[in-house]
């Protein structure tokens, strides 16, 4: 599935399944620049359902964070400067 199709509407729908008689509802929201997230809650049968969503770089919606940038070290760089 591409990334302009994992809305945070298509993840909530996937995961949460709300209907009109258990609807979903956003509880809690982030939205700086390093990091978006958002929580929603649904009542379910079973009882209280919260997800939180993380908005990935490409735009789409998953229920896991983006991977942190990390240091990274050139070699090619490091070996120039030893000779």
């Amino acid at each position: 599935m591409a990334a302009a199709e994992k809305t945070l509407h298509w993840a909530v729908d996937k995961w949460l399944a709300p209907t009109p008689s258990m609807p979903a509802r956003v509880v809690r929201f982030c939205h700086r620049t390093s990091q978006r997230y958002v929580c929603v809650e649904a009542l379910k049968p079973e009882g209280l359902l919260s997800i939180f969503f993380f908005r990935h770089g490409d735009g789409s919606w998953n229920v896991f964070p983006p991977q942190a940038r990390r240091p990274a070290m050139n070699g090619h760089r490091l070996a120039a400067a030893v000779y």
